[in-house]
């Protein structure tokens, strides 16, 4: 019997935005790229263009900070996208769109917070994301295999990763979590045939310094 063909997942956060670089609390808020993280984006995109890196498909969240970063990359790439809410970032209720500051001063963290607590009150549980990002996974096992790149947010492409190993959130955010710089990538393949992921890079950046 011949050996299903394996999957290829991209999974990219979005440039630096105006709520990052200024301290925002984002969720489903609309922020734009910062000049920063556009050249960010660029310089992703001109080095995937310049080693052949290439997708058959690109799916993005179509948040704005991350529908940018995508039109940049497939602009380059001459590639077209898919949008899918799946892959917007956590509701994070009244928190959305407050700064950090204000936001610890009208809505002060609770000492606990279980899995299935309303994150700023009206917001997605740790578990509601959790779940969230296991269909968005899933959503994508739907397609043929071949070559994907996600461009997606921070909160939900963490839960992805721990969806994908298996690794379930704790209470007070406790426990893996995985650092994603903006337009930082993730590499991983699917084997069908043998549900074997294997991760091949974390946080990947070669086209900016941390310097």
């Amino acid at each position: 019997m011949p050996e299903t063909n394996p999957y290829y997942l991209t999974l990219l956060r979005h440039g630096e935005s105006v709520g990052n670089a200024e301290g925002y609390h984002q969720g489903q808020s609309e922020f734009p790229l910062t000049d920063k993280g556009v050249a960010q984006a660029q310089a992703l995109a001109a080095l995937w263009k310049s080693t052949g890196v290439t997708f058959d498909s690109v799916v993005a969240s179509p948040q704005n900070r991350a529908s940018q970063t995508a039109e940049i990359i497939t602009g380059a790439l001459g590639l077209r996208i898919e949008y899918d809410d799946l892959w917007k970032e956590r509701d994070n209720g009244v928190l959305s769109g407050l700064h950090h500051e204000e936001a610890r001063q009208k809505y002060p963290q609770p000492a606990f917070i279980h899995l299935y607590a309303p994150i700023g009150q009206t917001g997605e549980s740790q578990w509601e994301l959790y779940l969230r990002a296991g269909r968005a996974i899933q959503s994508i096992l739907h397609r043929p295999p071949g070559a994907y790149l996600v461009v997606s947010h921070g909160g939900i492409l963490n839960m992805t990763l721990q969806a994908i190993l298996g690794i379930t959130p704790q209470a007070n955010f406790q426990g893996a979590r995985f650092r994603w710089r903006n337009t930082a990538y993730t590499t991983l393949s699917y084997h069908p045939d043998t549900h074997t992921w294997i991760v091949e890079g974390i946080n990947q950046h070669p086209h900016w310094s941390e310097a």
